[in-house]
Formats: structure tokens, C-alpha cells, sequence
């Protein structure tokens, strides 16, 4: 039973449709493996063991009498904690939200609802989602599948922990700074961050307005194509929501020369700059790959690097914002690191936030212009593999894992994380490849292309 909650997606919606299992299989074979793993592993705050059982028997007799919602039907899904549930708590990972109940569903729960996928509950994450290490001082610790020692990645790190292990076959998470691609580097899965404004992040708890992107962790590229296909969509009720009209993300993927002619490349600044001897071998493996499958690959510096320091500003500064009631009034309910990078983000000044948005749409200006001549820019996700949960080395390490992510937020543009290898101890190796806005297709076509050619993706913890 529990085999079939290690399976991708795609292969566990053609069972369900083909009639060769159920959702209720599905549902009992997730809860199986979390009953068995996640006490160690804690990616769940909220689990909805029953009502889950209920919502998969619904989607049975729903297909049974013919009516199919496409391919997340019946498929067990988690979501990180930020989204909001009508009649589910949604924390945000905080004290203060603990017993918060949303009213409303957030507009990617809509969606998913729609699709018919089936909720398995509400996923651990960094407090408010302000941290990579998803260390929650108020829900427990987070752990990495692969070596419990050492952290999943933050925020989304519940998420990443879900897929990677058999809890489920997808989950939403948030990326403000690299929060969904830390994790799946980490844990060895894909996720994908969108371009800012495809997906909207109405009901979704904020961290800082102008750099929160909402996006999807799954096991392989093509569900992360499927997820993407349900969660996209211009929102008006959303003021980050940008009116572009979507794609069929599945159209063309499976195509044997996905990656061909496509100009790639890999920076000769910045984002191999003190980068894990392990990583960079790995990754840089990973372009010749490409080249091998028919992709033009080209070492350049990219423009005004210089400016990608805006990025902290921005982030603290609008954080801050988000928080400042929380901070004023429930300063001594928020753990000591967030807290720390909150007053942090209330020292900048008006001037200092300013100056930063400004570099920002100069850095934007400067990477589009690259970006009409190449077509993906390649790099390392972090520049390490997951380091320790517990001493000063786990505080060090951490703050190198946004290096490679941030510029992405910073931009808009869209990234993804997929595995490309391991390290000799056994930690997953995360390639993340960045695109022009709105060419979510082109990223996940390149990255079903490397998954066809190298067997990383088919890795699994605690199988």
C-alpha cells in the first residue's frame, strides 16, 4: 500500500483515472507513511487524517459517476501553513495565529479545490515564514529526510519534507527570498518559483508584498508542470496579480529535444562565488548535460551585480511593515531570530528603502536585456547542501543558502530547483534555472529535458 505514496504525480493520477486504485488508497497510503516517519521528520502542524478520508471518498464517487475534474483528482495534497483554509487553522507557523481560523479559502486553495485535489493538512514552516532553516521554536523542529541531523531548508520546509518522503504528491509553499527552491534543493525535489504575478497569493499570510511568490513543490518536473496548470491564473481580488494570460504548462514537455537550441548561461560572477567544491562539480556537470542534449551553453558576467543588495532591504523593510502590530503589541510571542531580523527591518529609513527599490528596477532593467539574448541562466540553488540543525556552523551556513536564490525575488523572474546530484554523504545537490518573465514553459520544458537525461529525480528517502 504504501509504494504507490512514493510514486510522482502523473503516475498516481493515471492509476486513479485508469481505475487501477483509488483516492481512498492514495489518502491511506500517505497517512501510512506519515504514521510511520513524520514524528521524526516533523513536517506536519495540522494533520486532517479524517476529513481527508471523507473528501477522497467524495472524489471516487465522483469519478465513478463520471465526473472528473482533470488530473488532481483525488490526489492527497498538504499546503504550507500560510495558506488560508476556511474552517482550518492557519498559523503561519506563529504563537500568535495558533488558533487563527480563516473564514474564506485562500485563491490557490480555490483552485486546487476545484481540480479536485484532496487536502492532507498544513505543513511546518519558519515562523512567518522569515527564515530558512525551519527551525519553528513553537511547532517543533523541521528535518531533513536524508539526514536527520541537518535542516530541510526553509521556509517551505514541511513542504519539501512532504513530497520528498511519501506524505503527499504536491504542495503549495511561498518564496520570498528562495523559500521554495531552498527546501527542494535540500530535500531533492522540484520546485518552482513563478514569475511575479502568475500565481496569486490572495489569503496567503504575507511577508513582504513585493517579493512573495506562491509556487509548487513536487516530485519531478512534469508535476510541477500539472500543479502549476491548476494554481496559475490572473486574480483580480489580488493586487500583486498581473493580467498575462496563462499556458498549458504539459504542452510540448515530454518532447526528446526539449532542451535543444536553447541559449544557456552559467554566470562567471556572483553565483559561484564561494560555492561547495561538491556543488559546483556537480553542477556544472549539469550544463554539460545540457550542451549534451542539444542546449548552447555560454559563460558571461552578469550586469550589476552589485545591486542585488536591495534584496534585504526590501525584504526586512516590507516585513516589518507586515509585522509592525505584531511587533508592538506580541514582540514576546515571536521567536528570538525572527524577531531579530524584524527590528532589523525597522532601522532601515524611508531613503534606504527607496534607494533599494530603485536598484532593484535598475537590476530588472539590465537582466532583461540579457535575457532577450539567452534564454536561461544557470546556476547552483545553494552553494552547499544541507548543513547542520544544531551549532554555530547551522547559523553560518544558513545565511549562504538565499545567495543564489534571492536575485530571483529581487527580479520577478521565474527560477526552479531540480536535484542534479549528490554529495558523498548522501545530501541532495540542487541545479536552479532562471528564465524571462513568463516563460514558465521554456524553464519547465529545459528541466523535464535534464530529467530525462540523468537519473537524480528517482532518488528517494526513506524508501
Amino acid at each position: 500500500m504504501s509504494d504507490i505514496a512514493l510514486l510522482p504525480l502523473q503516475a498516481a493520477s493515471a492509476l486513479i483515472h485508469s481505475r487501477r486504485t483509488s483516492s481512498v488508497d492514495l489518502v491511506r497510503a500517505c497517512l501510512d507513511r506519515i504514521a510511520r516517519h513524520d514524528r521524526e521528520l516533523g513536517a506536519f502542524i495540522t494533520l486532517t487524517a479524517e476529513s481527508a478520508l471523507a473528501e477522497a471518498k467524495r472524489a471516487d464517487a465522483d469519478l465513478a459517476n463520471g465526473v472528473d475534474r482533470g488530473p488532481l483528482h483525488g490526489i492527497p495534497v498538504a499546503l504550507k501553513d500560510l495558506y488560508d483554509t476556511a474552517g482550518l487553522r492557519t498559523t503561519g507557523g506563529s504563537r500568535i495565529f495558533a488558533d487563527r481560523v480563516p473564514e474564506r479559502d485562500s485563491a490557490v486553495v480555490e483552485k486546487l479545490r476545484a481540480a479536485g485535489a484532496v487536502f492532507l493538512g498544513k505543513l511546518n514552516l519558519h515562523e512567518w515564514a522569515l527564515g530558512v532553516t525551519n527551525q519553528n521554536p513553537h511547532f517543533g523542529p523541521a528535518c531533513n529526510p536524508w539526514d536527520t541531523t541537518r535542516i530541510p531548508g526553509g521556509s517551505s520546509g514541511g513542504s519539501a519534507i512532504a513530497v520528498a518522503s511519501g506524505f503527499c504528491y504536491l504542495s503549495p509553499g511561498s518564496d520570498t527570498g528562495g523559500s521554495i527552491r531552498i527546501p527542494a534543493s535540500l530535500c531533492g525535489v522540484a520546485g518552482l518559483k513563478p514569475t511575479y504575478g502568475r500565481v496569486s497569493l490572495r489569503g496567503v499570510i504575507p511577508l513582504a508584498w513585493t517579493l512573495d511568490h506562491s509556487g509548487p513543490l513536487a516530485r519531478t518536473v512534469g508535476d510541477l508542470a500539472l500543479a502549476l496548470n491548476a494554481m496559475a491564473g490572473h486574480d483580480p481580488l489580488d493586487p500583486s496579480s498581473v493580467d498575462v494570460a496563462s499556458e498549458d504548462y504539459t504542452a510540448g514537455l515530454e518532447v526528446e529535444d526539449g532542451a535543444k537550441d536553447v541559449r544557456v548561461i552559467v554566470p562567471t560572477n556572483f553565483f559561484f562565488d564561494d560555492v561547495d567544491p561538491e556543488v559546483d562539480a556537480a553542477v556544472r556537470e549539469g550544463a554539460r548535460v545540457l550542451t549534451s542534449i542539444g542546449a548552447s551553453v555560454t559563460e558571461m558576467a552578469l550586469p550589476r551585480v552589485d545591486l542585488l543588495t536591495a534584496q534585504r532591504v526590501i525584504l526586512l523593510t516590507d516585513a516589518a511593515a507586515t509585522h509592525r502590530e505584531h511587533l508592538r503589541e506580541r514582540a514576546a510571542d515571536v521567536g528570538a531570530d525572527v524577531l531579530t531580523r524584524l527590528r532589523t527591518g525597522q532601522t532601515f529609513t524611508g531613503v534606504d528603502y527607496a534607494q533599494a527599490r530603485r536598484d532593484r528596477d535598475e537590476l530588472r532593467r539590465e537582466w532583461l536585456a540579457v535575457l532577450r539574448e539567452h534564454d536561461i541562466i544557470l546556476s547552483p540553488t545553494t552553494l552547499i547542501a544541507a548543513p547542520p540543525r544544531d551549532g554555530q556552523d547551522a547559523v553560518a551556513a544558513a545565511q549562504r543558502l538565499t545567495t543564489n536564490t534571492a536575485p530571483f525575488n529581487l527580479t520577478g523572474l521565474p527560477a526552479l530547483s531540480i536535484p542534479c546530484g549528490f554529495t558523498r554523504g548522501g545530501l541532495p545537490i540542487g541545479l536552479q534555472l532562471a528564465a524571462g518573465p513568463w516563460r514558465e514553459g521554456l524553464l519547465l520544458r529545459v528541466a523535464r529535458a535534464y530529467e530525462h537525461a540523468t537519473p537524480w529525480h528517482e532518488r528517494l528517502p526513506l524508501a
